[in-house]
């Protein structure tokens, strides 16, 4: 099995999601193990020391199929906010929390319905909060 890629969270995600984690019965959430798994290797910092190619919660960016060079586009939710805009996926789906903290490109392998995998490389991270954050104007 290859190395799974470093991976960086900050603290408050890392603090929420540990909640979300807690919150629910795996009854409930098939994906809440692989989720408490990338918690468990993750690198936790401050949210400023996030660089900005990193997939937060929340975060936006573009993807790659290395076999067959489509492209996604996948915003990072937690499961509570999937339903406000098409294109999010849940941090409680596998390729959800296969996503949480990989930086521009590493890849990981997403298993579709029908069995199929793709190997799908971080080509952008079009938005995170950490960033636009940084970004904003102090005042």
């Amino acid at each position: 099995m290859p190395k799974e890629p470093q991976i960086i969270i900050s603290t408050q995600d890392f603090d929420r999601l540990e909640r979300l984690v807690d919150s629910i019965s795996p009854q409930y959430a098939p994906g809440l193990d692989a989720l408490r798994r990338e918690l468990d290797r993750a690198l936790v910092v401050e949210w400023d020391e996030i660089p900005p190619d990193v997939i937060t919660m929340n975060s936006t960016a573009r993807f790659i199929d290395d076999a067959s060079g489509k492209e996604y586009e996948l915003t990072l939710a937690y499961p509570d906010d999937t339903h406000l805009t098409q294109g999010t996926v849940s941090v409680l789906a596998p390729v959800g929390s296969a996503l949480l903290g990989l930086s521009v490109g590493q890849s990981i392998e997403w298993q579709i319905p029908g069995g199929r995998t793709l190997q799908l490389r971080v080509l952008a991270v079009t938005y995170q909060p950490e960033a636009a954050r940084k970004n904003r104007p102090q005042g």
